[in-house]
This record gives C-alpha cells, structure tokens and sequence, in this order.
C-alpha cells in the first residue's frame, strides 16, 4: 500500500465543466500564487478539458485572481532574498510560461544584483576576500550556480587579484 495522499481525480461530467475548473483553481490558489501557465497544467494534470481550464483561467485573470506580473514580482522578491541571481531566477520564470517582458520588469524591479552577489558571497565565504586564485574560482563557481552573471560576479569578488 503506497503512502502519501491520493490525487482526487476529476468525474466525466467535471472534465468539461468550466465551473468545476474554476472551483478547482480556487482551491490551488487558496494555497499560494500561481502562474497562468502553472495552474492551468495543474488543472489539465487533474483531468479537467483544455476548453474548460482556459475557460476558468480567463475568469480568474478577469477578476485578478491571476495576475502574472504580481507572482513574477512576489517570486523575484523572494527568491532574491534567498540569494538568487537574476538568470537563475530568469530561467525559473520561463519555465513557468511567464512572458518574456513580464520577466524583465519584474527583474528590473528587483534588487541590486551586485550589491546582492557580494553579500551572498559573504555568508557562504566569510569577508576577507579570496585568498588564491584556487579560492577566487570556487566562489565565482558557486555565484554562477546561483545565478549571477560574470559581471556580477566579478563586483562581488573585488579587482582581480594580483597574486604573483
């Protein structure tokens, strides 16, 4: 016997219904923020008609239930604050089917990744620079894995050093 909770899948009758799509859609977004893209794959997972989601997203967007540039800003926000970059953060929208544009503002709006590479380079590193260039590229290694671009980078790794 698997553990864990078992998805309620959706009745024949339901699978074109707009209005239990909605209903469903309320219920995932009581939760938490969702993409327009995210929850209407949520709701064809659970079985609902393409016809029917598309139906309940439009409603939700219409009544502002759904709004995409408010979860790229919330999701920017946040993520900044757990020492995100903007490309990581970037990808993680595009993978949401967020606009291109909506993703540009809301990472315009963010904060000022340099200042932010620097302080996510100290609470992993400490505040004395690299030491070595050993040391220089396994920090610039992990600000990549986080996100930052090369010039963010390098703002929050100091001049270059001279070590001979």
């Amino acid at each position: 016997m698997p553990f864990g909770r078992k998805r309620k899948s959706v009745t024949a009758e339901q699978a074109g219904d707009s209005a239990a799509a909605r209903s469903a859609a309320i219920g995932l977004l009581a939760r938490r923020d969702f993409a327009t893209g995210e929850l209407r794959g949520r709701l064809e997972r659970k079985g609902f008609e393409a016809e029917a989601v598309a139906n309940a997203v439009a409603d939700l967007v219409e009544e502002r239930a759904l709004n995409d540039a408010r979860y790229a800003t919330n999701y920017v926000s946040y993520e900044a604050a757990r020492g995100q970059g903007p490309l990581r953060i970037a990808a993680e929208l595009k993978a949401l089917e967020l606009p291109g544009e909506l993703i540009d503002a809301a990472l315009a709006g963010g904060p000022d990744w340099r200042a932010l590479a620097g302080e996510v380079r100290q609470r992993k590193f400490g505040p004395e620079p690299p030491a070595d260039w050993t040391q220089k590229a396994r920090q610039a290694r992990f600000l990549q894995y986080q996100g930052f671009s090369s010039d963010h980078i390098r703002s929050a790794l100091g001049a270059d050093l001279d070590l001979d």
